[in-house]
């Protein structure tokens, strides 16, 4: 072997030895994640690399509805949970047990999320709107969920009490669905990646969408009180996150119109990581594409309004406000 080759191959070992020490320096953690687009920045954060590029090794661990991410963050099973809010997550955020580091989805008229969603035999009854759901027994989650917060928002933009209603938590969004389609439920709120199946065979009917009704700030993104004390993993995190959220935001949400995305060269890729994650064909995800602010932004007045709401309804523990669940260091506010 000549001398420059000699050096060559050692030049050669030292990258590859600098990209090993690289890997193993990475700062690993977990993320609890819904297959969801509303978790579509952490997709596109993941499959583009921008968690690794900012010296992070994640691992997603999926979940099939909103408060078993919040336990998980709070048992240390996951290290930061990306969903909907929930009373139980509130609850544990009063009580010191995670906190919460940003924005993500929103409920805003134009960007379908969340639907209203009747079975066959009620809509051929006479329920053909939100406001007809008055009285009818209505699939949720989970007592607390963002789904029984948003029936709570219409009851009131709508002048009828949220005790009219019989509101069954079935635990996860599968279970609404089969509820939905099996006609053991008038109707259910579904996010629309769950239900475009049953619209699209005709076993159910959409009444209209949340963030038409009631815009309010649907999820975020939160952090274990362990992850807490390691400041530099939270900021990379964030800040691959909000890398995510610019461009979702100008390339996907830029091309929204009448509710769906525009299929072209500059959306597609992204398209299809969001469709990788969800499991979902990429002419589905074009019509749930949530809002998301481009830098992270949380409406902190909007989560203020929902503590007290549900304080009120009996659902969250009394005695804490917003300022109790925030991570004011590094939260964004809108």
């Amino acid at each position: 072997m000549t001398g420059f080759a000699r050096l060559a191959a050692a030049a050669l070992l030292a990258i590859a030895a600098s990209g090993i020490a690289r890997a193993d320096d990475a700062l690993k953690a977990r993320i609890g994640v819904l297959r969801l687009s509303s978790s579509a920045p952490v997709f596109i954060a993941q499959d583009k690399g921008y968690f690794r590029e900012a010296g992070l090794d994640i691992e997603l661990k999926f979940f099939d509805a909103a408060q078993p991410i919040a336990v998980a963050t709070t048992s240390g099973d996951v290290d930061f949970g990306v969903t909907a809010f929930t009373a139980g997550l509130y609850n544990l955020a009063g009580k010191g047990t995670l906190k919460v580091i940003g924005g993500m989805s929103r409920e805003k008229a134009g960007y379908p999320l969340i639907g209203y969603f009747a079975s066959n035999n009620a809509y051929a009854a006479g329920l053909k709107t939100p406001k007809d759901l008055a009285g009818k027994r209505i699939a949720v989650t989970q007592v607390g969920s963002s789904f029984h917060y948003s029936l709570g928002l219409l009851a009131d933009k709508y002048g009828f009490k949220l005790a009219d209603i019989k509101v069954l938590p079935l635990q996860s969004l599968s279970n609404a669905a089969a509820a939905l389609k099996g006609e053991t439920v008038d109707a259910a709120l579904l996010p629309v990646s769950t239900a475009r199946t049953l619209m699209d065979s005709d076993g159910a009917k959409l009444l209209g969408w949340v963030g038409d009704e009631t815009p309010w700030q649907l999820g975020a993104a939160f952090a274990s009180p362990k992850a807490l004390t390691n400041n530099a993993l939270v900021t990379k995190l964030l800040g691959a996150l909000v890398r995510a959220d610019r461009e979702y935001h100008d390339v996907i949400l830029a091309s929204v119109k009448d509710g769906k995305a525009g299929i072209n060269d500059k959306t597609k890729p992204l398209l299809e990581i969001i469709a990788k994650y969800t499991n979902l064909p990429v002419e589905q995800v074009v019509g749930n594409c949530a809002y998301i602010d481009p830098d992270g932004k949380l409406d902190v007045k909007n989560v203020a309004n929902q503590i007290s709401w549900l304080q009120e309804q009996g659902f969250v523990d009394k005695g804490f406000g917003v300022d109790a669940i925030i991570a004011k260091e590094y939260v964004k506010a809108d």
